[in-house]
């Protein structure tokens, strides 16, 4: 028998252990190391605003930028090189701000309490150490209350109970026992094992002894913390688009630049422009072929592309992709040499005279030049400046909304990846459930009648005296559980009735108590009872055990009856029922002692009456439910992965609305142990992964495996948890969420916070996420039917007989300046929730939809015609003034301020007005567009070949360009957008 509280141990005694020596302690720390765990590596801020220039559209702009500046250092002009440089330096520098921010206020993993006091036996006498000071072999003493500082062996244990659910995810304390034989401690086994302690697990109940068997990062926190920052080589959704997007923009850009730079030429030879004899000719080649070498870095890039975009693959010597300034060096090498030797065999051969003046006829090198720099300017339509520049503004929006829902960002890039998330791994405790025991049913039958306050107080009497547990009543906080959860549930049970556990424990007179062990399977105080005046044995434990020793039932607090057959099966039917749908049971009995009986409780607990018992579960959030059933309809595959048993967790899935037994209980696979997943290989393994609807017993490997091979194999995975144990899994998912009140190596490995601890929140953030990519994709549907338009009038216009019908200024302006500011009116465009009707898309949908592609040829066409037609006209007199180029540019900027609204409604059948009042950033940027266009072609003058227009002129346009508006309502009445 073992009695609660026993007497202290007098200094006379001997110690157990005599511990480690100080020589040993030092031995021991240079051998094994400290208990500390190494921090995350942190890139300084310039290396992580460097990162920022690995987008690739960014990297697309650097090259218009760089060729423009070389263009500008020619003719004089460089405010198109600098302004683009601005939008780089404006897209990069608030995307690193926003997630600089955001690194350093979550900049908390390992700062630990690591001078928290700790209890040790060195060298034959108690002391207290701090945390980081303790090293292997060292004999640790933990009581109630103590969080683990270290891995180690259970050497004495009494009543000693763990609570590991930040490792396992198992919500119900772990009973640990003494052991005297060595584990190994890398054994995935050991997680769940009665003999072993684990640091940052909390000690809920009695004491034990410990002696150390990892410090630091060896122990299962420290390999676990490696896992949870590892990089992880991710490549999100959004960027694998906008890589795409990029890539097919620079190889149209191009191609177009080139053939229009070809076209020129042989428009110039046919036309007398470009006089040439056969030896001139030969110059050309030899440098054009000098400047293809030179400035191949930039368009051996652009072929490899072009292959990849048409689903072949080209091989090329490594020494042709390098780009580094070492290649380019060696590419502008060679293409001198190539230009030297060319020139000078030409010569020798007497193709072209020696005198260099003769290579090219006066006039011909200037409109070679000329003819480049219309290239040039198609490269820089073709660019979209101001798509980085939207992403970055629509992602900076959607995560000052998100986290104002409680949806706390990270990363920036999460706000758009959970809202493509085709799977959320999950986990149980803390997450689905509030990780908090609790009362969720009674089977009292003396309370089913006419209770007597003496029989209630018998009652709870009962369970405030026969316990452990406590409550923390703090002020400003919810009430807490002190010690064991299963006996903190029954004190909140009492408290939620309006009954003070501390005043009925008060009240009883305890003689001893036996307290519980796995062997008795129950716990018993035996004292005086002040609810019914004479000594009474209290006994609380498991139902089947103590109603074994049960021989009548309470009919109330003074007559019980004899406890019959059907009542005994009565019990066990319904307490079989309960544990089926996951719940601990725990029963209730008493029995009247007379005097002189003794105090030998296990002598005494028989032949006792039966109170009834209590059903315990970890109850769900309440949001659950509703949150996995929003999810479901949303296209997302809702997975448990927990550390729980079989029935537990498949009993959650059940109340969430996850597990249908008809359904479910036949699937192969829907239901798995970690083990077991472990063992599966290759294509067993996908498909397990993908029927997976509850993972039990999972250990934290597991949950990695289970998201590394979702994600692998094309899933977008959201992972949510909030335990130590999720963090790999948190750190390897396309997008992680751990839960406010988690560990700090969760939120370290997540990507988003819910603050709110809701799981609810999710909807809410896969909303904003898919809100966003909409948004995206409408500036698309705007940009590039600008770009479209500005391409086609580029290409067309030296045809036409206008050489530059939009000079590269008045392009900056329309694709600087304008969309930027409509970057920011369609990034404001505010979330609506039935994005949630609609299914993910796939990771390897184009960002650019079929329907939006025939969006942008169909408008951009339809600009292209009415442009032409406008050129046309202004020929008729026989020349082009540069009033009429004014009226040509400021319709070119309406048709675009008109389409503006066609893309702020894009997959909305509604009308152009619908909801405009809930995007007011919306209204205030289309007048902006509308006023800095007026201010810009009145004001313009030389920098911008404009001049004022008259009132009636804009009213003209106006007037002019406003069936765009009727164009996009036609092609939405023709096809339905989804």
């Amino acid at each position: 028998m073992a009695i609660l509280n026993p007497p202290p141990a007098t200094q006379s005694q001997a110690l157990p252990y005599r511990g480690l020596t100080p020589e040993q302690v030092t031995r021991n720390r240079d051998s094994h190391g400290t208990n500390v765990l190494t921090p995350p590596k942190r890139d300084p801020w310039w290396k992580l605003y460097l990162e920022k220039y690995e987008d690739p559209v960014i990297r697309i702009l650097m090259i218009a930028a760089a060729i423009t500046i070389l263009v500008g250092v020619v003719d004089g002009h460089y405010a198109e090189g600098v302004g683009i440089v601005i939008a780089i330096l404006l897209a990069t520098t608030l995307g690193f701000l926003n997630e600089f921010r955001a690194r350093r206020e979550f900049d908390v993993l390992n700062r630990v309490s690591d001078d928290t006091p700790t209890k040790v036996i060195r060298d034959g006498a108690y002391q207290v150490v701090p945390r980081r000071d303790l090293v292997y072999g060292d004999i640790l003493l933990l009581e109630a209350g103590d969080e683990v500082p270290a891995d180690g062996r259970v050497r004495e244990a009494v009543s000693l109970e763990v609570n590991e659910s930040v490792l396992t995810g198992e919500s119900v304390p772990v009973r640990k026992q003494a052991t005297a034989r060595p584990l190994d401690n890398g054994d995935e086994g050991a997680l769940f094992s009665e003999e072993r302690v684990f640091r940052s697990t909390l000690v809920v109940d009695g004491r034990g002894t410990v002696e150390v068997a990892a410090v630091g990062d060896r122990t299962k926190i420290g390999e676990i913390a490696r896992d949870a920052i590892a990089d992880t080589g991710e490549v999100t959704p959004l960027n694998a688009q906008l890589d795409r997007l990029s890539k097919l923009i620079g190889v149209v850009g191009f191609t177009v630049a080139l053939l229009t730079y070809l076209a020129l030429v042989v428009r110039g030879a046919s036309v007398g422009d470009i006089a040439l004899s056969a030896g001139s000719w030969a110059f050309v080649l030899v440098a054009s072929a000098a400047v293809l070498v030179a400035m191949s870095r930039v368009w051996i890039p652009i072929l490899e592309d072009a292959y990849e975009l048409a689903g072949r693959e080209l091989t090329l010597p490594a020494r042709l992709r390098d780009t580094s300034g070492v290649g380019w060096l060696l590419s502008f090498i060679v293409g001198a040499l190539i230009f030297i030797v060319g020139s000078v065999v030409l010569v020798l051969l007497g193709v072209i005279p020696s005198d260099v003046s003769g290579w090219l006829p006066n006039g011909v090198g200037t409109a070679l030049l000329r003819y480049f720099m219309v290239a040039v300017t198609i490269i820089v339509v073709a660019v979209p400046e101001g798509l980085p520049m939207s992403v970055t503004l629509s992602l900076a929006y959607s995560m000052r909304r998100m986290t104002a829902a409680n949806n706390l960002v990270r990363q920036m890039h999460a706000t758009e990846t959970v809202g493509a998330a085709t799977v959320i791994c999950s986990d149980k405790t803390g997450t689905l459930t509030l990780n908090q025991m609790r009362v969720v049913d009674t089977r009292f039958p003396f309370v089913d009648g006419e209770t007597s306050p003496k029989a209630l107080a018998l009652l709870y009497e009962g369970i405030a005296a026969n316990t452990t547990a406590n409550l923390s009543r703090a002020a400003g906080k919810p009430t807490g559980m002190i010690g064991d959860s299963t006996e903190g549930a029954l004190l909140l049970w009492m408290e939620e009735r309006g009954e003070d556990y501390i005043l009925h424990r008060a009240g009883f007179t305890v003689d001893v108590q036996l307290t519980f062990s796995a062997e008795r399977k129950y716990m018993g105080t035996l004292g005086l009872s002040y609810a019914v005046g004479w000594t009474v044995l209290h006994v609380k434990g498991a139902p089947e055990i103590v109603l074994e020793q049960c021989s009548s039932i309470a009919l109330n607090a003074e007559d019980s009856a004899p406890l019959t057959p059907q009542q005994r099966d009565g019990i066990l039917d319904e307490l079989v029922d309960f544990q089926r749908r996951g719940m601990r049971t725990l029963a209730f009995a008493y029995k009247p002692i007379q005097p002189g009986s003794g105090l030998d409780v296990e002598d005494l607990a028989e032949d006792m009456v039966w109170l009834g018992f209590v059903a315990i579960a970890d109850p769900i959030r309440q949001e659950v439910p509703g949150a996995v059933a929003a999810c479901r309809d949303a296209g997302i595959d809702v997975k448990i992965i927990t550390g729980d048993t079989a029935e537990t967790a498949r009993e959650i899935a059940r109340q969430i609305g996850l597990w249908d037994d008809a359904r479910d209980g036949r699937t192969p696979y829907a239901l798995m142990s970690g083990v077991d997943i472990a063992m599966l290989e290759g294509e067993e393994l996908l498909k397990a992964a993908k029927a997976l609807k509850v993972l039990y017993r999972a250990r934290p490997k597991d949950k990695l495996l289970v998201v590394t091979t979702l994600r692998d194999n094309g899933e977008v995975v959201a992972v949510t948890g909030d335990g130590t144990n999720d963090a790999p899994a948190l750190n390897f998912a396309n997008v992680g969420l751990a839960m406010g009140s988690g560990t700090d190596i969760a939120k370290e490995a997540s990507d988003i916070v819910l603050l709110d601890d809701s799981f609810g929140s999710i909807v809410s953030a896969v909303m904003w996420g898919r809100s966003l990519y909409r948004n995206i994709q409408r500036f698309i549907l705007f940009q590039l039917t600008i770009n479209v338009a500005a391409l086609g009038i580029a290409l067309l216009g030296p045809f036409i007989g206008v050489e530059f019908p939009l000079t590269v200024i008045q392009m900056l302006w329309v694709n600087l300046i304008m969309d930027t500011f409509a970057s920011l009116a369609l990034a404001t465009e505010p979330a609506r929730r039935d994005v949630l009707n609609d299914k993910p898309r796939r990771s390897t949908d184009f960002i650019i939809t079929p329907d939006i592609g025939l969006r942008i040829l169909l408008m951009g066409g339809a600009f292209i015609v009415a442009l032409v037609a406008a050129l046309l006209l202004m020929q008729t007199d026989g020349a082009v003034t540069t009033h009429e180029l004014s009226l040509f540019y400021a319709g070119f900027i309406l048709l675009q301020f008109w389409n503006l609204f066609n893309a702020r409604i894009l997959f909305r059948n509604v009308s152009l007005l619908d909801g405009i009042k809930e995007n007011q950033a919306f209204i205030a940027i289309a007048a902006a567009i509308l006023v800095g266009t007026i201010l810009i072609v009145t004001f313009g003058g030389d920098i911008f070949r404009t001049e004022p227009l008259s009132v009636l002129e804009w009213a003209a346009l106006l007037a002019l360009t406003a069936p765009v508006l009727l164009f996009g309502s036609v092609m939405r009445r023709l096809r339905p957008q989804k």
